[in-house]
């Protein structure tokens, strides 16, 4: 699909492929533990996929959920499968903390308050391991 950028790159830091779904870290300002459950073929919406690839791709975005949750405790996880801006099916897995710059509003909307560095940096330190653990729950 042309000018679908979901079609037309992976979608952040890739991390794994699998059951025709990719799973990436979406690399998104002042969230960084955002991943992406995206799936590979360009549709719309979840009445489009087989029963058997939905259960595919809900498998995935509880298995990055409960990494984020075991890993770094966050305030909630915020789930979100929008496509109002990219209608390429994906879902969002965000973890959120009471300091982050948007709680308990949406991501998406504008900030509450500034984006605390010292929170943020050590939210970044451990991504690689975050992505290694994210990888081997859903391989």
């Amino acid at each position: 699909m042309s000018n679908c950028s979901l079609c037309d790159s992976v979608g952040g830091f890739w991390l794994l492929e699998k059951n025709g779904w990719r799973v990436v870290r979406a690399q998104e300002e002042n969230y960084p533990a955002f991943y992406r459950v995206i799936s590979n073929s360009h549709m719309a919406e979840w009445s489009e996929l087989s029963p058997e690839a939905r259960a595919a791709g809900m498998d995935l975005v509880v298995g990055v959920e409960e990494v984020l949750r075991a890993q770094l405790q966050p305030r909630k996880i915020n789930l979100a499968s929008l496509g109002n801006v990219v209608p390429h099916l994906h879902w969002h897995i965000i973890a959120r903390f009471e300091w982050d710059s948007h709680f308990p509003a949406p991501v998406w909307g504008p900030p509450l308050r500034p984006a605390p560095l010292a929170q943020l940096q050590a939210i970044e330190t451990q991504l690689a391991a975050l992505d290694v653990a994210i990888v081997q729950r859903l391989a």
